[in-house]
């Protein structure tokens, strides 16, 4: 019975430790995850996505031209122009892992070898976060531009 004890309660410390999946929709704060987005003329955006580590540096752009792309419907645009991107890891620290030590010690007393195991527990708190601009278009979109997205299509890719 306590040989299965243990790796239960490893499992159940690791599972409780885990950080949230990373969910698409509107960030409630700043420094939550989520979208968020500001018109800065007509036809023109910022978009800001903020992913939790689940979903990697690329996952948080992907879920920033998905919000491009909803935006450039929403507008009656049929594609959009990435105008600028930077993703970067904003806050957190990736989470650590397992170590070993031995120690040993001699006295009067005698003498001593310990060996001790230390498992980080604590959750990957990384955050990756996407920042872009966007320029919305209507009509053809332009072929020979590697920064135009047709919204229809990225939204279809996304699910």
């Amino acid at each position: 019975m306590i040989r299965l004890l243990g790796p239960a309660l490893v499992a159940l410390a690791l599972t409780a430790c885990a950080s949230a999946p990373t969910v698409y929709g509107p960030a409630a704060s700043v420094d939550d995850t989520g979208y968020r987005e500001q018109k800065i003329e007509t036809d023109r955006y910022r978009v800001t996505f903020r992913a939790n580590a689940d979903a990697k540096a690329s996952g948080a752009e992907d879920l920033a031209l998905r919000r491009a792309a909803e935006i450039a419907q929403q507008n009656n645009a049929s594609w959009f122009r990435v105008v600028t991107r930077s993703t970067e890891q904003v806050g957190g620290r990736e989470k650590g892992g397992t170590s070993v030590g031995v120690g040993g010690s001699t006295g009067s007393f005698g003498s001593g070898v310990g060996v001790g195991v230390g498992i980080d527990l604590s959750p990957d708190s990384r955050k990756y976060e996407t920042r872009m601009e966007i320029l919305l278009g209507r009509g053809a979109k332009p072929a020979d531009d590697p920064d135009a997205y047709d919204a229809a299509s990225v939204l279809s890719r996304a699910g």
